[in-house]
C-alpha cells in the first residue's frame, strides 16, 4: 500500500508544480488554491508512504515522479523545449528511480 500512496503523492506533486507555474507567483486565485490543496495532499500521502518505506527511497522517488511529470507537462502542455540533452537527463532520473525501487526490498 505504501508504494500506491507514494505514486499518488508523486502525481499530486505534478499537479501542484504545474499549477504553481500557472498561479504566477500566487497572484491568480484558482491556480493558487489548486496548488495548495494538491501540495497538502501530496505531503500527506508521502507521510503515509514513509511509515513503511525508507526515507531516502520514498523521498527520492516522490521528487523524481514530480520532476519527470513536471518535465512532461512542461513539454506537452506548456510548449517547453524537448531537447536531446533534457530527455537524456530525465531518462537518467527514471533509471535512478527504478534502481531505488528494485533495491529497496519493499
Amino acid at each position: 500500500m505504501a508504494w500506491l500512496y507514494l505514486g499518488f503523492a508523486g502525481l499530486l506533486e505534478i499537479v501542484w508544480a504545474s499549477f504553481l507555474k500557472q498561479s504566477e507567483g500566487f497572484t491568480r486565485l484558482t491556480p493558487s488554491v489548486i496548488t495548495l490543496v494538491a501540495m497538502a495532499g501530496s505531503f500527506w500521502l508521502l507521510a503515509l508512504a514513509m511509515r513503511s518505506l525508507p526515507l531516502g527511497t520514498a523521498y527520492a522517488i516522490w521528487t523524481g515522479i514530480g520532476a519527470v511529470g513536471a518535465f512532461v507537462v512542461g513539454i506537452v502542455v506548456m510548449g517547453e523545449a524537448a531537447t536531446l540533452g533534457r530527455i537524456l537527463s530525465v531518462a537518467l532520473l527514471i533509471t535512478g528511480m527504478v534502481g531505488l525501487k528494485l533495491s529497496s526490498g519493499h
